[in-house]
């Protein structure tokens, strides 16, 4: 007897808790998606770009000028390596604010 019950009981279990899991995850998605990270950092207002002779350059953001075109200057020099380029011959092409 106890066979017939435990079969019976497994029947309705999976696809009960398969039901409520949908349910509750439909809950969710019907939130607007939000950004977390903007492109220009938000707070950011300077940007600047660093290349090298050969290979990837470096396009960075800051609160400053000089903050903007260290950045650029490091990841110039960063992705020039990865890139097969020569980092030792980064410089900064172009640095502004936005007003």
């Amino acid at each position: 007897m106890t066979t017939i019950t435990v079969r019976q009981c497994s029947t309705w279990v999976l696809p009960s808790l398969i039901a409520i899991n949908l349910v509750l995850t439909a809950g969710c998605s019907g939130k607007p998606a939000t950004a977390r990270y903007s492109a220009s950092n938000m707070g950011s207002s300077c940007y600047a770009k660093a290349l090298p002779t050969s290979g990837e350059g470096g396009l960075a953001w800051g609160n400053t000028l000089s903050i903007a075109r260290q950045k650029s200057l490091n990841n110039c020099i960063r992705y020039a390596g990865r890139s097969g380029g020569t980092p030792s011959t980064c410089q900064v092409v172009l640095s502004q604010c936005r007003h």
